[in-house]
């Protein structure tokens, strides 16, 4: 090679672009859903207690702070007559709702649901023979006045026969700051509950998702609650004006020592660490 000739020197190699982490990859909304929720399960609680309480089955339900409106979906895949409506403040979370959920059920089905953007305080719909209140979500109403105006509220969009479903959780762990960990084939779910109040009553708990790379999706939900305990809670519901309230109970299998997931009504039960139970009040 002459001493005129230039040489080109090759080009550095491309820095490759880091593989996106399971949490980057994650929706928060699947997990939750995996995580938390036993829609069918659910579904057939409502279904068999409403008419045991009423004597025939029920049609229409309404599903408060419905977020991904997973149990509508699952009730209107159980009958070809079942209607549904959804009601939730956050826009966000219906439209993840409606490209997700309500494109995967059949158009008949669809049709079935409706979807409301609104305040559960206000929003009105046709009477339903089934409102719930699930996930503990009414637990934001943090005085007595507000959850008295809105259980009122809810038994106003309830046909004269109908029935109002909430869950409740409890026990002497329930007033403790931990955390939980329970976990999946792709994520391990954290429950935390952060801080407890005991003059107010007030909790802040959260939900974290761990994977298995190391990474984490940190406060994926958060929820600033009132702790409310079934005395509370029953009491409350008839100074709303329901009739009568029933309380469920969730056994225990005596071989794993885990819930066993069928819920029974009663009038007394252990003082366990930590419960989970159903009210149905009745208007």
């Amino acid at each position: 090679m002459s001493r005129s000739a230039k040489t080109e020197s090759a080009p550095p190699p491309r820095a490759r672009k880091p593989r996106p982490s399971l949490a980057d990859r994650a929706d928060p909304h699947r997990l939750y859903e995996q995580s938390v929720q036993d829609e069918a399960a659910e579904v057939d609680f409502v279904d068999r207690s409403f008419k045991a309480l009423r004597g025939r089955q029920a049609r229409s339900l309404r599903e408060d702070f419905c977020g991904t409106a997973n149990v509508c979906y699952e009730w209107v895949s159980r009958r070809r007559d079942n209607q549904a409506v959804g009601v939730d403040l956050e826009p966000s979370v219906l439209a993840w709702s409606r490209t997700h959920k309500l494109a995967a059920l059949k158009p008949a089905a669809a049709r079935r649901v409706r979807l409301l953007e609104g305040n559960v305080l206000s929003a009105r719909c046709r009477a339903v023979d089934v409102l719930l209140a699930m996930n503990f979500s009414y637990w934001l109403f943090k005085t007595r006045a507000e959850l008295r105006d809105y259980f009122i509220a809810a038994r106003r969009n309830l046909k004269a026969d109908g029935v109002f479903f909430l869950d409740c959780y409890g026990g002497y762990d329930a007033f403790r700051v931990l955390r939980e960990r329970r976990t999946y084939r792709t994520h391990t779910y954290v429950w935390d509950q952060a801080s407890y109040n005991p003059v107010t009553g007030h909790i802040t708990c959260h939900i974290h998702f761990d994977f298995r790379d190391g990474s984490r999706l940190p406060q994926a939900f958060t929820y600033d609650w009132r702790l409310w305990t079934l005395p509370e809670l029953r009491e409350v519901l008839e100074e709303a004006g329901f009739a009568r309230s029933v309380v469920y109970w969730q056994g225990w299998d005596p071989k794993t020592g885990e819930p066993d997931g069928d819920f029974q009504p009663t009038e007394v039960a252990d003082a366990d660490a930590g419960w989970l139970a159903y009210i149905a009040a009745v208007k």
